[in-house]
């Protein structure tokens, strides 16, 4: 594929998704990342496109929502590898909130084989997923279905989760920044993603890092709400989504990365060659929060109970 053809190539995909992986664009394209970068950044110089942590989006800033088609098919082993680790945080017996999005759709399909949980959600792929699970209750919100997620928003939505109350949100979204938290592109469903969190004691966000430093329209979970990441090992040359993954950190959120190799697009159990990774140590007490107080997550495994190699894995993670 000549250059030019390479270019307008990824100039469809940024317009068609929003935002796109340098990783997906040299899958696509059928080239390497280094080539992939180069063109990415001729398209910007042309003011077509803007490059952004790892990736490719839309000029001017904020990126706009991808419809669940385009969505479906981004990120697809970062999406199993999340999905596999977080599903490691629900007990048996729990009941949970699950928000809309194709990452939380993953990990529903996971939490089918819980006993005993309650998940209530927003979202008909959530519901879906578990629809067969019979050692799991369902409970779904009122609300106007917003076709392009397939989730339930508006007034019904937000009203049917008033007064409740359980253990944890997971919730995914268009963007995640230390400064802004967790943001979406859509005013109704950040509107019922807020009234999610307001049930929760505690909110696990789950989000690639293509989405470590992307900026989006609607905030929905500010970072101070946040008490865990569970993302993807960003790529050895995205310094700039490993500072964010520093900065999230510093401010009290605790950080789970999932070791990624190979392919994969989702399933009950992680392809073979891949590994969950344990939890980065939190650096910290949350700021105000009374160290002790509060519902907790279960926490990380100390550095000094890790064996040598997850220590060195950490210490690398660091280090970038």
């Amino acid at each position: 594929m000549f250059a030019a053809e390479r270019r307008q190539l990824i100039l469809e995909m940024v317009r068609a998704n929003g935002a796109v992986s340098l990783r997906e664009l040299a899958r696509v394209v059928q080239t390497s990342e280094v080539t992939v970068r180069r063109d990415v950044r001729a398209l910007e110089a042309e003011g077509l496109l803007d490059r952004r942590h790892g990736g490719a989006v839309l000029p001017g800033g904020f990126t706009r929502e991808s419809g669940f088609p385009q969505k479906s098919h981004l990120a697809t082993a970062e999406k199993t590898a999340i999905a596999d680790l977080a599903a490691g945080l629900v007990e048996e017996g729990e009941a949970i909130v699950v928000g809309a999005g194709t990452t939380t759709q993953e990990l529903a399909r996971r939490l089918a084989r819980v006993p005993g949980l309650t998940v209530v959600t927003n979202s008909l792929l959530v519901a879906q997923a578990l629809a067969h699970a019979n050692r799991v209750e369902v409970v779904m919100t009122g609300g106007t279905l917003r076709g392009s997620n397939y989730a339930l928003v508006g007034s019904g939505a937000e009203q049917s989760l008033q007064g409740l109350r359980v253990s944890r949100a997971f919730l995914s979204g268009s963007g995640l920044t230390a400064e802004r938290g967790l943001s979406t592109s859509n005013m109704l469903s950040a509107s019922v993603d807020r009234a999610l969190v307001q049930a929760a004691g505690e909110v696990v966000v789950l989000a690639d890092h293509t989405k470590l430093g992307t900026d989006t329209m609607f905030q929905t979970v500010p970072t101070d709400l946040i008490t865990r990441l569970v993302t993807d090992e960003p790529p050895a040359h995205d310094d700039r989504a490993v500072t964010e993954l520093q900065a999230l950190a510093d401010q009290g959120v605790q950080i789970a990365v999932a070791g990624q190799s190979g392919g994969g697009t989702g399933g009950d159990t992680a392809p073979a060659g891949r590994q969950p990774r344990r939890d980065v140590p939190l650096p910290g007490p949350r700021r105000g929060q009374v160290p002790g107080a509060g519902p907790q997550l279960r926490s990380a495994t100390p550095l000094g109970e890790q064996s040598p190699g997850e220590r060195a894995r950490v210490a690398d993670l660091r280090r970038r």
